[in-house]
């Protein structure tokens, strides 16, 4: 095939994954580095395969068509895209239906292999979901899904002890009928029968799942959360309990009226939230931090050799966003090693982070000059980043406002999510950062003949005197605001 007119960005491999589950069907599209690609597409059927799986064994006829419309979409809509890998895995309820072998007969009509997902794969996937997009997971992983919940025991980035238990969200409703107190009674056996009662204790409990993220998302509008990104978004045990009383009290209505929650996870949040309640209590977790990854993208870093899962999500990330939008390659590792002489008491998940600023420093430079610093902000805050939480986003967002010429202050809503003496040390280094870009017009040349380093109190700002045309009134400025700000001198050496 010619590849006239097409950009490096297009030639990178397209992979997709299509996930046949008991609430929904879903094609997601990813294309970028392996570590981490970025979603391209994602598109979903709220087709309710589980629903009323409990009462008759069988997949309705009407969730059947939907399912069949949906697959003969999805595999089209690889076709044109021009996918390179597709992998179909079905769930739960393709796996218990009497009527499964009808649908995978479908998506076989349509061109598409499907792999059933046994409950311990489902396990697996999920808890290696959880894994890639937090690598220092430490915990158990909850993975509610339509037909089945699924428990897995994370740490040392490996899945280690997994189970599944026939407890999802389409099922928990029938539970709840069979009267008071039913739904714990039956979580209560099944966990103490499978060896899981008490396992929680001093553990967070890291949730999977469209119903518990939408959860989170009520939370974030009840609590007027500042920033509505869901990963790494932490939950106490007590905000759950607080929840399931408002849900009981409000209606469908209300609900889908929130903010980014999805209408059709509204009739089934009452249920998430009294299964997650009972289930806290009886795993001993005290809190619990929801993961955006889960089966789809454990899937991927199944896949993946060793050597690239141990890469550090957020800063391929950052540095594949800062290559293809700065000026210039590498320039994001090359500024965070100029700066760095200043910084030598961060520690290492303080140096991370600065690491991933300088990656993304050269961003908004495409952007309205009058709006560049408020474009590292939303950068910072809604990227798609993982392996980084709140804190995290609001010290790079500081970082990026500072160097972009936004000042010394804390934008909203910066200030409220990260402690000031940190939001200080950021500050820090986006000066550093707006020195370097100044002095060296973001080319390499410059910031590799001069050096910055930390002197006797002092900000020396040294260079070879062939370059000293390069130290002028601008950048003078500057090395003086970081030297203040550093509670230094500032001197410049040839």
């Amino acid at each position: 095939m010619a590849l006239f007119g097409k950009t490096p960005v297009a030639l990178e491999p397209r992979t997709a994954i299509i996930d046949i589950g008991s609430n929904s069907i879903r094609l997601v599209v990813y294309q970028g580095p392996a570590r981490l690609p970025a979603i391209l597409f994602n598109e979903k059927v709220m087709a309710g395969l589980g629903r009323g799986l409990a009462d008759t064994g069988a997949i309705s006829p009407s969730s059947l068509r939907m399912a069949e419309d949906a697959l003969d979409r999805f595999a089209a809509v690889a076709r044109e895209m021009e996918v390179d890998q597709l992998r179909t895995v079905a769930t739960a309820a393709v796996r218990d239906a009497s009527n499964g072998k009808a649908l995978l007969a479908m998506a076989k009509a349509a061109g598409l292999t499907v792999e059933l997902l046994s409950g311990e794969e489902e396990a697996v996937g999920a808890g290696y979901g959880v894994l890639s997009g937090i690598p220092d997971a430490n915990g158990i992983v909850g993975d509610l899904g339509g037909g089945s919940l699924e428990l897995i025991r994370v740490r040392g980035g490996a899945v280690q002890d997994r189970v599944s238990f026939p407890l999802g969200v389409l099922r928990v409703a029938a539970i709840r009928g069979e009267g008071p107190g039913a739904l714990q009674r039956r979580v209560t056996k099944l966990l103490k029968d499978a060896g899981w009662a008490g396992r929680g204790k001093g553990l967070p409990l890291y949730l999977v799942g469209g119903s518990w993220r939408s959860m989170a998302r009520l939370d974030m509008h009840l609590g007027e959360y500042p920033l509505p990104v869901i990963h790494q978004y932490a939950m106490p045990r007590a905000s759950i309990t607080r929840m399931g009383r408002t849900i009981a009290q409000v209606n469908k209505g209300w609900l889908r009226a929130v903010p980014g929650l999805q209408s059709g996870r509204a009739g089934s949040l009452g249920n998430a939230t009294s299964l997650l309640a009972i289930l806290l209590k009886q795993l001993g977790c005290e809190r619990t931090i929801v993961s955006a990854y889960g089966l789809r993208e454990g899937l991927l870093y199944q896949a993946l050799d060793a050597e690239t899962r141990a890469l550090d999500p957020l800063i391929v990330a950052a540095r594949d966003e800062g290559r293809r939008h700065g000026r210039f390659a590498e320039h994001g590792d090359l500024l965070d090693r100029w700066i760095a002489p200043l910084f030598v008491t961060d520690a290492p998940a303080m140096a991370r982070l600065r690491l991933a600023a300088s990656l993304l420093a050269d961003v908004g430079w495409r952007a309205n000059p009058d709006f560049r610093a408020e474009r590292g902000v939303e950068i910072a805050l809604h990227g798609n980043w993982v392996g980084i939480d709140a804190r995290g986003r609001a010290l790079m967002a500081q970082a990026l406002f500072t160097s972009l010429g936004g000042g010394m202050e804390a934008p909203a809503p910066v200030g409220a999510l990260a402690p000031p003496a940190e939001l200080k040390r950021a500050i820090g280094w986006g000066l550093a950062m707006r020195l370097g870009q100044r002095l060296s017009g973001g080319l390499e040349g410059p910031l590799r003949r001069t050096r910055l380093s930390d002197e006797n109190g002092a900000a020396v700002l040294t260079m070879p005197a062939a370059d000293r045309a390069l130290y002028s009134e601008a950048v003078e400025r500057r090395h003086a605001a970081l030297a203040t700000a550093l509670g230094r001198k500032a001197i410049f050496s040839t």
